[in-house]
This record gives C-alpha cells, sequence and structure tokens, in this order.
C-alpha cells in the first residue's frame, strides 16, 4: 500500500487551507480504531476532515460522512469535550520536510490558538495528539510508554516533543546541478536508494515516478549516467521542488498507485483529497474483504463438516432401527417355539412363519427362552422409538446444512473485492451469521441491523427487462418478499442453493422465450450449479413464494413453477449493468 509522503501531504494541507479555514467544529466521531471524523463548517460548506493514523494508511482529508451507529471511543468523547464548538483557525507544518501537521483550534479567528491536534503521518508511527497552550499532552490517540520507547515517549501531562530531526540534505531549488550531482554520486549505486539515502522528504514512490519521468531506470546505477541523462533527472528533480513551492498539484492514477505530480499518470483525479479518499478506501476494503471473506469461510467449512458427521450418525442409527421388525419376529418365534430351548443354549435356529427359511436367533445363556424373548422385544420397542426421535433431528440437520449450502453459494460469488458494495454484500453476510448464532459477535455491534441493502446485481434482458439477483440472503429475502411486484417473476435453480433472481416485468408486459432464457442461465450461474452444463430453473410468480414460519434467512417454498434449463456458462458471458 502505497503510504502519505510529504509532497502528497503538503498538496493535501493546500487544498484544505483554501476551502475550509476556517470553520467551525461541530461534531467529533471516532470511525474505528485508527479514525476519526471532525465535522465542519464554513461559511459556504460542510464537511466531514478524515484524520487517520492507520500503520499502512495513515493519512487526511475530506471524505464521506461516517455511519450512523454509535461512537463508543474515549478519544473521540475527550476531543469532544475539548474543541467542540471551537474554531479550525490554521492547519501548518511544525516543521520543514516533517509529516507532521498542527491544526490550531481557537474560539474564533484570529484569537491565539487554545488547543493543538498533532497529525503525525508517518506510517507505523503514526498518531493523532491533543496538547493544550503549554504544549503538555492532553490525550493521544496511541500512547507510548518509556518501556515501548525511550527515544520519544507519548504520555498525557507530558510535554509535546516533535519526532526526531530528520537525517540527509534539505532539498533546494537554489541548489546547482553540479552540487547536487556531486551528493548523489559521491558513493556509486542505484539511482532509487541514493536518492532516498541523500535527501529528505522523499519517498520509494515519488523517487520511481521522477525517475520514469526522466526516462531512466530506479536501478540504473549514479556511476554509469551520461551528461545527458543527469540533466534529464536534474530537471524532473526541479519540477518536484517547483511544484512544492507554489504548491501546484497534478493528482492522478497510475497502474499501480497514485501521483500528485502527475508523472506516469493515466487518469486525472479532480482533488487531491478525492484521490486519497479512493486509494484508501479501496485499499483498506480488501484488506477487510479477504480477512473477512477467509473468516467466514473457514467457518462455513467447520459448520458443515460436523453437519455431515452428525447427518451420517443420524443414517447409521436409522438404519439399525430399519431392524425393529426383525427383533420382534425372533421374539414371536421364540415365544411359539418355547419347548426346543434348552439351559445353556446361545443360540437357536427356527424357521421362519412366513417363508420357511431358517432363522439363526442369539440367546442370553444366563436368562431362560421367555427373558430372551422379552429382551427381543424391548430392543423392538427401543429401536421404534429411536426412529421416531431421530427423523425429526436428521431433517433438522439436513434443513441447516442447506441453509449453510446457501450461504456457501453466496460466499462463492463474492470471490473478490471490485467495489465497496461487494464489502456491504460480504458484511451482510458475517451479520446474518452473527445473527443466527453461528458468528460471536464479542462488541455486540452487528445484532439486530436492519436490512436496507440495495446492492443487487443488476442485468438487463435481450428486450430490455430488469434482472435482479440477491448477492445474499438478506438481499434475497428483500428481494423476494419486500421488492417483487404481481407482475414480476421469480426465478431459482429446482433443488439446488442459489440466489433469488427476479424479472421485472411493467403492468401489461410479456416476457419474450429469449428474456426467460437469459434470466434462467443467470440463476444457473448464480446458484451451486455454476460449473454445470446445465441447471433446472424453476419460475413462478412472486405471490406463489412464501417463507415457512420460523425460517432462516434466504429459505422459501413456492408452488405452480414451471421449469427451464439454464446453462450456467451462457449466463457468465453476460454483463452486469452499473445503472439503469
Amino acid at each position: 500500500m502505497q503510504p502519505v509522503d510529504f509532497t502528497t501531504l503538503t498538496a493535501v494541507c493546500a487544498e484544505l487551507r483554501a476551502d475550509w479555514l476556517p470553520a467551525r467544529l461541530e461534531q467529533v466521531y471516532q470511525r474505528d480504531r485508527y479514525t476519526l471524523a471532525l465535522a465542519l463548517r464554513t461559511l459556504d460548506q460542510r464537511g466531514w476532515l478524515t484524520l487517520s493514523w492507520h500503520p499502512q494508511a495513515a493519512r487526511m482529508g475530506i471524505e464521506d460522512p461516517p455511519p450512523r451507529t454509535p461512537d463508543t471511543f474515549t478519544f473521540s468523547e475527550q476531543l469532544r469535550h475539548q474543541l467542540n464548538g471551537l474554531a479550525l483557525v490554521a492547519l501548518d507544518p511544525v516543521a520543514p520536510w516533517e509529516r507532521v501537521i498542527d491544526l490550531q483550534f481557537a474560539r474564533r479567528p484570529g484569537e491565539a490558538a487554545l488547543w493543538h491536534l498533532y497529525v503525525e503521518i508517518m506510517g507505523n508511527y503514526s498518531n493523532v495528539i491533543l496538547t493544550n497552550q503549554e504544549n503538555s499532552i492532553v490525550t493521544a490517540a496511541h500512547q507510548v510508554s518509556v518501556q515501548q520507547s525511550s527515544v520519544r515517549p507519548i504520555q498525557t501531562g507530558q510535554p509535546y516533543e516533535l519526532p526526531p530531526r530528520l537525517t540527509g540534505a534539505v532539498p533546494s531549488l537554489d541548489e546547482s546541478i553540479e552540487r547536487w550531482q556531486e551528493r548523489l554520486s559521491l558513493i556509486p549505486g542505484a539511482l532509487k536508494p541514493t536518492l532516498l539515502k541523500t535527501y529528505r522528504g522523499l519517498s520509494s514512490a515519488l523517487v520511481v515516478s521522477m525517475i520514469q519521468a526522466a526516462g531512466l531506470h530506479p536501478d540504473q546505477s549514479t556511476d554509469r549516467l551520461t551528461d545527458v541523462e543527469w540533466r534529464q533527472l536534474f530537471e524532473c528533480w526541479q519540477e518536484w521542488l517547483r511544484q512544492l513551492a507554489e504548491e501546484r498539484f497534478q493528482p492522478g492514477w497510475l497502474p499501480q498507485g497514485y501521483t500528485v505530480m502527475g508523472w506516469g499518470a493515466i487518469r486525472p483525479e479532480k482533488t487531491v483529497q478525492a484521490l486519497l479518499h479512493r486509494y484508501y478506501r479501496d485499499q483498506l476494503n480488501q484488506q477487510e474483504f479477504s480477512q473477512l471473506r477467509h473468516q467466514i469461510s473457514q467457518k462455513l467449512t467447520t459448520l458443515l463438516k460436523k453437519l455431515d458427521q452428525k447427518a451420517q450418525e443420524f443414517r447409521q442409527r436409522l438404519s439399525q432401527a430399519d431392524q425393529a421388525d426383525r427383533y420382534r419376529e425372533q421374539a414371536d418365534l421364540l415365544m411359539a417355539y418355547l419347548h426346543k430351548w434348552q439351559p445353556g443354549l446361545t443360540s437357536l435356529t427356527l424357521a421362519d412363519f412366513t417363508t420357511g427359511e431358517p432363522v439363526v436367533i442369539p440367546l442370553d445363556p444366563e436368562k431362560n427362552a421367555v427373558q430372551n424373548a422379552q429382551a427381543l422385544y424391548k430392543r423392538h420397542q427401543k429401536l421404534k422409538r429411536s426412529r421416531a426421535a431421530l427423523e425429526p433431528l436428521l431433517a433438522e440437520v439436513e434443513a441447516e446444512r442447506r441453509y449453510l449450502e446457501q450461504v456457501e453459494v453466496a460466499l462463492a460469488q463474492l470471490d473478490h473485492y471490485g467495489t465497496p458494495e461487494d464489502l456491504d454484500s460480504l458484511a451482510e453476510i458475517r451479520d446474518e451469521l452473527i445473527q443466527q448464532g453461528y458468528l460471536s459477535d464479542p462488541d455486540q455491534r452487528y445484532r439486530s441491523m436492519p436490512a436496507t441493502s440495495t446492492a443487487f446485481l443488476r442485468y438487463r434482458t435481450p428486450s430490455g427487462f430488469e434482472v435482479l439477483i440477491g448477492r445474499n440472503n438478506r438481499q434475497n429475502d428483500q428481494l423476494t418478499f419486500r421488492l417483487a411486484s404481481d407482475y414480476d417473476l421469480w426465478f431459482h435453480t429446482q433443488e439446488i442453493p442459489g440466489s433469488h433472481v427476479l424479472l421485472r416485468l411493467e403492468p401489461g408486459a410479456v416476457a419474450e422465450e429469449s428474456d426467460l432464457q437469459f434470466t434462467a442461465d443467470l440463476a444457473a450461474y448464480y446458484s451451486r450449479a455454476r460449473h454445470s452444463d446445465q441447471a433446472p430453473v424453476v419460475y413462478t410468480e412472486p405471490k406463489q413464494v412464501f417463507k415457512p414460519k420460523g425460517a432462516k434467512p434466504g429459505m422459501a417454498l413456492y408452488k405452480q413453477e414451471r421449469v427451464i434449463w439454464g446453462e450456467p456458462q451462457r449466463g457468465s458471458t453476460y454483463a452486469p449493468v452499473t445503472e439503469l
């Protein structure tokens, strides 16, 4: 993940100073353990300033409003107590080439600052620290004890100290090309590490883009550069310093990452803040998506394995119960031929009443014939009772297994992160499993969450009708039992776990055969039969689909259905649409 370097931070601060100073602080909200949001209002606008001390994604800038969930963090509560209602009057670096920004808060613009909120964008050492006028630390996002760092402890009540001074030469527009080249040529080595070690304020991404903009390679050795190549690189070096001095930046997207200098950009972005917001949102979402998907996948695998073992055990016991009548028949035979019993026998062979075939009856030599018959009758009754008890238990296990397989199908469809809606759909699966008791929720943050998602997959049939597909059980229920109208058609793979699919029709509209086949192909593709050549798909009117009382999310029964064969591989070639 590309870190925010000094150049990017300078560009962000330039935009914030131009658009958001002065501003009134109206609210403080902590999104998570690494991210703070400050609600700012100016005469013209209102927005949320994000301050993040995430080890890999530390940043600042205007981003989306936070979610409407309770804020339970102590750090944000302390900031609210001290800063609410004050004005953000300044936003300045604490020292040249440092990635530490001082947000100053006063009662009103023009007055002396009462509080300083230091935002330190320094990778693993990133932090947000509040100090008073005396420069004493009041609170910090991450406190550092003396045991953790003897160089720079950060504790409440202690004076705030700047990070250790940077090493390396200070970049300057006044430096001549001869002196600049002399510094870099002192110890021959590859261009990229040499630049990073020699001068301060540089980052790996910036240096690589600068070298490439000069037409060179980052691994080229400094002792092999021609005078022309040195000149090309120096021109890019000075262009960087001029843009910093003039606060003139060109945010854009690189094939891998972003730039605020315009070098190598394949697509421009309106503002640096929009660039950072989208980049780090997607990067962090990708991380969370991978972790959450792995967690859910592991849990489903474990649960389904246990259910398979339990079902196999029940079936074995039921197969034993199938022998109940045999024990009763043996007892009847023994009672009919009591005179053939003799003391000490361990078995007795008698002719079957119906077939006349010999039947070997095992006996307990310590019991008489009547006692052995009574034992067989008891065995018969016990097995009959066990069947009555085992059949509903097996049905319950099979129903639970079908439900988890349905969840597994939804998870298989979310195989990679593409948009924030993918993470939202995966989070809904997580929330559902928490509500159903399959996952723990120690923080009690995801219980009883309303089903408000509308991030369905969307397609268009050949005739232009809209097709909606649920991406998880919560969306399936919403699609089938809340959104569907009497004119629509409901599709689902027959006896195969899969998504609910809705073909939306206007009053009086009739779907062509091609529309039905198109929708059936999609229903087959978004099911457990995705890798099959064909799969049976049923379709019916939504009013013929109902949820049994007490059924789990996504489970439904239907009637008056018709069957059409869907081809999953053909469905995989259909392109979804993002806007309809």
